[in-house]
């Protein structure tokens, strides 16, 4: 059963990202949500930068502006801008503690969070709201424990 998995635990936990990142909230908790396709593609990122990589953040991209109805190419081109940086700094980043690295974290979805804003304001003159950085906190708040599941499911299945 875990050579199975072992060939599919990033595809898994990107699929459950997705499904976490459309799934309904109540609307006082929604404006929060952490944008879990970033959190899970930033620790594959760092983990094994030779599989997942800019490409992938692409196609997750696309699939999420397909999910969330946005103009095709706005989560695309923030995710891969993003993941970008992760995997030129990657060895620098894995050295960091964990908290130092939720920060980190913290500076990339305010990047990807803006990004968003910038391309959704050419697009649809949108007007900037601080209550679009609420996510940036929680994405930070929420690394240390995608981290470490993330990791041991890496180590138990040996993904590699």
């Amino acid at each position: 059963m875990h050579l199975g998995l072992k060939h599919w635990a990033i595809a898994i936990s990107l699929l459950v990202a997705q499904m976490l990142q459309i799934m309904p909230m109540p609307i006082m908790v929604d404006p929060y949500r952490p944008d879990w396709v970033l959190l899970v593609l930033g620790y594959w990122t760092l983990a094994l930068p030779q599989r997942v990589n800019v490409g992938v953040a692409f196609l997750n991209g696309l699939v999420l502006d397909i999910l969330l109805g946005t103009a095709l190419g706005i989560h695309s081109l923030a995710l891969s801008l993003v993941i970008f940086i992760l995997a030129a700094n990657y060895q620098r980043l894995r050295n960091y503690s964990v908290w130092q690295q939720a920060f980190m974290i913290g500076l990339l979805a305010a990047l990807y969070h803006l990004v968003i804003f910038w391309l959704q304001h050419m697009l649809t003159d949108i007007y900037f709201l601080f209550d679009y950085l609420w996510p940036v906190l929680t994405t930070m708040l929420f690394w240390p424990w995608c981290f470490m599941i993330l990791r041991k499911a890496r180590r138990q299945l040996k993904v590699s």
